[in-house]
């Protein structure tokens, strides 16, 4: 009978989440918890304990967080936040500061203040029980992660340099005066963007950091550092945004929101007036491309989708979804709701073997293998574009030949300004997954002949094009 430990790793937000607790006691909390918690309560069932404290390390920006949705769910659990900084957290919570102290059985946790990523940001020491100054481990939230550190500036270019002063005290004043064996369990995996080129390992410890993440190369240089950590990846838009709701108290539903079913006349009505209404379709970009309805976007039903779907969809609009299959629904929600998307109008029952059966009217999006892209380059015509959608970073270290670079976000605004709406336009990222949102959002935007690169950069490679 000892500690009972659980990362829960959240993919498309690359969310890391934690269950601490002891089976003797049969208590147990939770860390930074995502809003649809049943993977929590599930493992709480599992290791034989039960969920009695909600632990944020700060008001997140990247998800919506599920404190509260958790703590309706585990009746007498308590949600603590930090105190420090200022924060205003808008609902019911108890408060903690830095120093203050939680005993799971045997387990200490510890409230340690770290600021930088946000004001208020605490991370959570464990230790034994009789040796609570001696951590064996730290949840760093967004402080610290494996190959990097969370971003400062989240909150404004008018905070953003105090922030990244604070940050440097976290990581040279706290971090790198414990012990190098300490492990290190951050609140994010590769592919957040709150933080910088995020390692892919899940933990790491505090010696393996201070040899090789390049956020703690900066001993005694604060000014270098500082200029260092605010050249911060692209800030997604549903940032700002998620902020608001987090910080007030994103609203309980008791389970996933409900979405109704429409058959293919009813959708078509209901989904019609694209001024208050976003369809969404989650097939692939080869089955989105043979079929699909006019005005959709396409946004394949990976764990990415949260992402993308929180940087491009309007959260005031009504969201209407097109499924690969109906058993998806539920998936398809949670990945939505993670991002605080959650207004739904309904979804296609039957998707589009439904629509088009009914005789509903359909658009389609060609595909262009990359031989034959290849061909088409090698004739150096004009008589087509071609779009690269990924982050500058990606275009400047390997990108095909004549491409313009358009960052997939900044499509909706920045498309018919870029780029020529009578050209024949070829969109391609990495895998095709982002280029097939792209081809969609052009399409939506008036372009009429469009086309994406199945496999793109990753085809194009293996092609030897």
């Amino acid at each position: 009978m000892a500690l009972t430990f659980k990362q829960i790793h959240t993919e498309g937000i690359a969310l890391l989440s934690y269950i601490v607790g002891d089976d003797t006691t049969g208590t147990a909390a939770v860390f930074d918890p995502r809003p649809d918690p049943v993977i929590y309560l599930n493992e709480a069932r599992k290791m034989g304990v039960t969920i009695t404290h909600i632990f944020e390390t700060h008001i997140h920006a990247d998800f919506m967080s599920g404190s509260r949705e958790l703590a309706l769910q585990t009746p007498g659990s308590k949600i603590f936040v930090s105190e420090e900084g200022d924060a205003d957290y808008q609902f019911e919570h108890h408060t903690l500061r830095d120093g203050d102290r939680f005993t799971f059985g045997d387990t200490q946790i510890t409230a340690r203040h770290t600021p930088g990523h946000t004001p208020e940001h605490v991370s959570y020491e464990l230790a034994e029980k009789d040796r609570s100054n001696d951590p064996w481990g730290v949840l760093t939230g967004d402080s610290l992660f494996v190959g990097s550190a969370g971003r400062p500036d989240l909150l404004g270019k008018d905070q953003s340099e105090e922030l990244a002063g604070k940050l440097y005290e976290t990581l040279y004043g706290y971090y790198s005066e414990l012990k190098d064996s300490v492990i290190i369990y951050p609140g994010h995996g590769a592919g957040s963007p709150c933080g910088a080129d995020i390692g892919a390992r899940l933990m790491s410890t505090i010696g393996y950091e201070k040899r090789t993440n390049q956020f703690m190369q900066f001993q005694d240089q604060k000014n270098d550092f500082v200029d260092f950590a605010l050249n911060a990846p692209d800030e997604p838009t549903y940032y700002q945004r998620m902020k608001k709701i987090n910080a007030s108290g994103p609203e309980p539903t008791n389970g996933l929101p409900r979405v109704k079913g429409f058959s293919p006349a009813d959708f078509r009505d209901a989904s019609s007036d694209s001024s208050r209404v976003e369809v969404i379709d989650t097939r692939s970009p080869l089955a989105f491309g043979g079929g699909h309805i006019q005005g959709a976007v396409n946004i394949w039903g990976k764990p990415m989708l949260s992402l993308w779907a929180g940087w491009l969809i309007d959260p005031d609009k009504e969201i209407y979804l097109v499924l690969d299959s109906d058993k998806d629904l539920n998936r398809i929600v949670r990945y939505l709701t993670r991002v605080g998307l959650t207004h739904f109008g309904g979804y296609l029952v039957g998707g589009m073997n439904a629509w088009a059966t009914h005789g509903c009217p359909m658009s389609d999006t060609p595909q262009i293998p990359v031989h034959e892209l290849s061909q088409l380059i090698d004739q150096k015509g004009d008589s087509f574009q071609l779009v690269d959608v990924r982050t500058e970073a990606e275009f400047k270290e390997d990108r095909i030949a004549g491409a313009t670079h358009l960052f997939l976000p900044e499509i909706p605004d920045r498309a018919g300004q870029a780029l020529d709406r009578n050209k024949r336009t070829v969109t391609y990222c990495e895998s095709g997954y982002r280029a097939g949102i792209a081809a969609s959002l052009l399409e939506r935007a008036g372009f009429e002949n469009v086309q994406t690169v199945p496999g793109s950069m990753l085809a194009w490679r293996n092609a030897d094009c």
